[in-house]
């Protein structure tokens, strides 16, 4: 009986140890914004009439650098995050998105970074009958993504904090539905932020070195997909898909740079060099030409945890058909399944203006 009783009172201590040793501590915050359009494209013109205004919701989960990641970028916070935005112009409408963030802390943690990726609904987008006019989205939904620099000092008063400062987000559809000239808003942000848990653990400090740990180069492959469509609307939706090879160093445990090489298959281009033979252009396209390229590419990965962001500058060396220019940017995410397996969700671009919406599956050896 004795011996139940001690055993018991065991399980009860070190349940309770546990729960206090792996208590989550969470975080609110409500922002009200307002901003304009930036003008990236001249086709977007006319609908830069307004003063775009929203709101931005925020549920994050705080870090104290129990992890090597978290005291790798100063015990950062990861949450979702609603943005509202009303883009005051009639044939824009309104945004309702969904986005996944990290804030990333500076200063003595008075300055704050936050970086969200995600997607949103957009109430009116193009429609060759009633609503010719927004040249910005093709379709209802769009990728999404925004980024804050604000000042903040949290638990002010009973848990109750201030931010403020600048923002940015950015919607496109990545062309998989032309059009797709896309929208980018600067905004000027203000809110309060509500720690939910004021009694909060002290941070562990990054300790020195400890960024250190380069490896050996590596190398993989990766298979890129996607559905995309060419600048002419009601040309049609069509599949691609890029295969690719790449080698890698990993300089520390935040950044690698890569060097890669891939071919491209599209059936949109292939459809695009058709209309442009058959279409009366008189611009030297016989209906021959390839639509595959050939590029090569130099890019960076910042490691954060399990996911990458991932930036990739590109040049075809093959381009027998000059679609957008020879040069290509590609940006987005990583994410390490395991140690070898993993998935990413980029765009690729020329300049500003977005070719596709990649879907990839790769494996590093």
């Amino acid at each position: 009986m004795i011996k139940r009783i001690c055993l018991t009172l065991f399980i009860i201590c070190y349940s309770s140890y546990s729960q206090e040793e792996d208590k989550s501590y969470y975080t609110l915050d409500v922002n009200h914004y307002h901003g304009t359009i930036l003008k990236h494209n001249p086709d977007i013109s006319h609908l830069i009439t307004g003063h775009p205004f929203g709101v931005i919701l925020s549920f994050q989960k705080k870090t104290f650098g129990k992890k090597e990641w978290q005291r790798l970028y100063n015990s950062p916070d990861y949450g979702v995050s609603f943005l509202y935005q009303n883009l005051d112009n009639q044939f824009l409408g309104e945004h309702y998105g969904l986005f996944i963030h990290y804030n990333f802390y500076f200063f003595n943690r008075l300055l704050m970074l936050r970086i969200g990726q995600g997607g949103s609904y957009n109430t009116t987008p193009y429609d060759e009958d009633d609503n010719f006019r927004n040249v910005a989205y093709g379709t209802h939904l769009v990728s999404g993504s925004y980024a804050l620099l604000n000042f903040k000092k949290e638990n002010l008063v009973k848990g109750l904090g201030l931010q403020a400062g600048l923002g940015i987000v950015h919607y496109s559809n990545g062309n998989s539905k032309a059009p797709n000239k896309s929208t980018n808003t600067l905004f000027l942000n203000a809110g309060i932020t509500y720690t939910m848990d004021q009694d909060i653990p002290e941070r562990i400090d990054k300790e020195k070195g400890l960024a250190k740990g380069g490896e050996p180069f590596g190398y993989g492959f990766i298979l890129r997909g996607g559905v995309n469509e060419s600048d002419v609307v009601g040309s049609g939706r069509f599949p691609f898909y890029t295969l690719g090879g790449f080698i890698d160093k990993r300089l520390n445990k935040k950044s690698a740079i890569q060097l890669g090489g891939e071919l491209f298959f599209s059936k949109a281009l292939e459809r695009f060099i058709d209309f442009r033979a058959s279409g009366g252009f008189d611009d030297g396209v016989t209906g021959d030409e390839d639509a595959k390229r050939v590029g090569m590419y130099l890019g960076h990965e910042l490691r954060v945890n399990r996911i990458s962001v991932l930036t990739q500058f590109g040049y075809y060396v093959y381009y027998p058909y000059d679609f957008e220019g020879q040069t290509y940017l590609r940006a987005g995410v990583q994410y390490y399944f395991n140690k070898n397996i993993f998935g990413a969700f980029t765009v690729r671009s020329h300049a500003a203006k977005a070719e596709a919406m990649e879907f990839s599956i790769g494996y590093r050896l």
